[in-house]
């Protein structure tokens, strides 16, 4: 039995991941300030797939030694936890995302210091928006690679602040000699998830549609900015495979080749709506990165990963999931 703890574990990939590791056997431990995450995430049913009262522990990790106590008793570190939320939300907050990533990822990795030196690994979550500015502000899509992550020059704070807790997950591995991984991820997508105020564009576009009463959907930017989306069940996949065959790898790219236009995404959950809905485009509004995709060779080289969800599917479920949820609580 592997004990792992889940930092971020309430959240959309957190709780995903905690319901896989304990139909696997593990012994699950979860950290979560429920700033985004909810403990709902973690039901199947009527019953937590963890004992809340001894495995669930919320805690701001952006304050020293909040983890000290809990890491004797762990094997293994998936470390999911950051501030991020939809483009809106990151680009009129940078300051305060960017010292709250790294107070996160530095509170952790001290507390790894201080009590975990004994651990088997510590795996980080890192992101796409850390690639350079300058291989993502192009229509014309060049799936990235690891190698091009420096020199370093990524558009927003939330980019450069993962970029620094993936250079300081090397630097700790270094220092304590254990197994340390980074896996970055492109945007994940799939239930459970934010629709609100901070949701990112995909469940915010299909609440917009069901909420839609005949007048137009209005989309952030020119719509032509694509990204390589990525459903959270194949990113559940590759942790699981990461945990048994990733250490020493790092960093590793988790992310579709194809990537689809924002403008695609609207059209095709419209489709999903079967409604009536013409879409306009507010060019007034930011929309980030003109165009990313993944090179994943080497996460099927080592790996021996590969996406599976496509993009039809997962928008078909997620759109029933919102749907649902809208449901029950109105």
């Amino acid at each position: 039995m592997r004990k792992i703890l889940i930092t971020g574990g309430a959240g959309m990939i957190g709780s995903n991941l905690a319901k896989e590791f304990v139909k696997s056997g593990d012994h699950v431990i979860i950290v979560d300030n429920l700033w985004r995450g909810k403990i709902e995430h973690l039901m199947e049913g009527s019953k937590p797939v963890i004992n809340l009262e001894t495995h669930f522990h919320q805690l701001d990790l952006t304050i020293p030694n909040v983890l000290d106590a809990l890491l004797p008793h762990v094997d293994y570190i998936v470390h999911l936890a950051d501030i991020v939320a939809g483009i809106g939300f990151v680009f009129g907050n940078q300051g305060y995302i960017f010292r709250q990533n790294l107070l996160i990822n530095s509170n952790v990795y001290e507390s790894v210091r201080n009590s975990g030196k004994h651990l088997k690994g510590v795996m980080y979550v890192g992101t796409a928006c850390s690639f350079p500015l300058d291989l993502q502000n192009s229509f014309e899509v060049t799936p990235l690679e690891e190698s091009q992550l420096f020199p370093a020059n990524p558009e927003s704070a939330y980019g450069w602040s993962k970029l620094m807790g993936q250079y300081e997950l090397e630097l700790l591995g270094k220092e304590l000699g254990i197994n340390t991984l980074s896996l970055i991820f492109h945007n994940v997508y799939g239930a459970p998830c934010d629709f609100g105020e901070r949701s990112q564009v995909i469940p915010a576009l299909i609440n917009k549609v069901i909420e839609n009463n005949g007048e137009d959907l209005i989309v952030w930017g020119s719509g032509k900015q694509g990204r390589a989306f990525i459903h959270v069940n194949d990113i559940v996949d590759a942790i699981c495979l990461a945990l048994e065959k990733g250490w020493g790898h790092s960093p590793i790219q988790i992310g579709p080749s194809i990537c689809t236009t924002v403008k695609e995404i609207a059209e095709n959950i419209i489709a999903i709506s079967q409604k009536e809905i013409t879409i306009k485009f507010d060019t007034s509004k930011p929309e980030g990165d003109l165009g990313r995709s993944a090179n994943y060779a080497k996460a099927k080289r080592i790996l021996g990963w590969e996406p599976k969800v496509s993009i039809h599917e997962g928008l078909t479920d997620l759109y029933a999931w919102i749907e649902d949820q809208k449901r029950k609580h109105s």
